[in-house]
Parts: C-alpha cells; sequence; structure tokens
C-alpha cells in the first residue's frame, strides 16, 4: 500500500509539474469548472425534450438521479471515511507543486468531479447509444478531461480521479442499465418516426 501511495504521489508530481505549460496553465482551470458546461447541459436538455419528449424528461431525470448519488456517495460517505488530504494541502509552497485554483477544505479521495462526470458519461451512453451509437466517445473523452485537469490543477492525486471514475461508472451502470431497458419502447417508437444517425 505504502509502495501505491509513493507511486501515486511520483505521478502527481509528473503530471502537475513535469507537463506544466502555459496553454493547460490556462486550459485546465477552465475545464474543470462546473460552470464552463452549463450552456452544453441546457443544450442537451432542451434537445432531449424537443426530440424525445417523455422519454427526453426521462433521460434528463436519470442522469440528474445519477450525478445526485454519485455526488453524495463521494462527498458524505467517501471521502468523510477515507479522510485523504488534498495534495494542496500538503505540498504548499511554489516550488513544490503548480496550484492553479482555490485547494478547498474537503477530502481527497476519491474525486467527486472524476466520479460526477464518469458517471454522467456512463449514464447517457447506455440511454442514447441506442439512438447515437457514437455518443460513448466523446462522453468518456470529456470525463477523463474533466478528471485529468484536477490532478493538473493541483486538488487530487491521480489515484483519486481513477477510482472516483471507477465509482462514477458503477453507478451509471446500475442506473443505465435499468433505465435502458425502460425506456427502449420510447425510443424504438421514436426512431420509427425520426431519422436519427
Amino acid at each position: 500500500m505504502t509502495e501505491l501511495i509513493h507511486f501515486d504521489e511520483h505521478l502527481f508530481h509528473l503530471i502537475n509539474q513535469g507537463l506544466q505549460n502555459a496553454f493547460f496553465d490556462w486550459m485546465m482551470p477552465w475545464l474543470r469548472n462546473k460552470l464552463t458546461w452549463v450552456p452544453l447541459y441546457l443544450f442537451l436538455g432542451a434537445f432531449l425534450v424537443i426530440n424525445f419528449r417523455r422519454t427526453g424528461l426521462f433521460i434528463i431525470l436519470l442522469a440528474g438521479l445519477t450525478v445526485g448519488v454519485s455526488d453524495f456517495s463521494n462527498s458524505q460517505l467517501l471521502k468523510k471515511g477515507i479522510k485523504r488530504v488534498r495534495p494542496c494541502h500538503i505540498y504548499k509552497a511554489p516550488e513544490e507543486m503548480n496550484l492553479l485554483v482555490p485547494c478547498g477544505g474537503g477530502y481527497s479521495f476519491p474525486s467527486s468531479h472524476a466520479a460526477n462526470h464518469f458517471a454522467l458519461a456512463t449514464v447517457l451512453t447506455l440511454l442514447l447509444s441506442p439512438v447515437f451509437r457514437w455518443i460513448g466517445w466523446p462522453l468518456f473523452l470529456w470525463a477523463f478531461a474533466v478528471a485529468f485537469a484536477q490532478v493538473y490543477v493541483g486538488v487530487h492525486y491521480p489515484l483519486d480521479v481513477l477510482c472516483g471514475a471507477l465509482v462514477g461508472v458503477a453507478i451509471g451502470l446500475s442506473i443505465g442499465i435499468p433505465g435502458r431497458k425502460y425506456i427502449r419502447t420510447g425510443l424504438a417508437r421514436i426512431l420509427d418516426q425520426q431519422n436519427f444517425k
């Protein structure tokens, strides 16, 4: 376990300091900011309702439920139970790390950002892939980018985001699989009426 922690810390410095450059310093704080993605969420919600009506509303409901379960599980149960200190509370000198955002007062493991985004990517992939077969690639790339940014800006270790991603995928599967079975009939009917590819 000690060797794993040491490797995690080494990998953190490799990403946070070893990959440091002006472009990432500008992009990563923006990438991991939840307000950045509000227009995307609004567009997706409107698209689902306009095209899939009640089925679209149900997809939005399941997506919201998934993120809620993921956030509660990580923030209130796992983090408070494990109590791993964030790297930005340990490495405070500028030469020790590249901190680009406020550190935050919560614990580090697992990353709620990673869990929530991977949970959302998983459930949306399960629910929308019958209509948009390609949807998983951009969704999981987006979730990975947000998780990676958490390490780059200095608020999480790599193991935090990896385990957060695994937790998120598990939660997304647990809600998305039964949800997909429930909405399959509604999607099939819509597919008969509209030509989505």
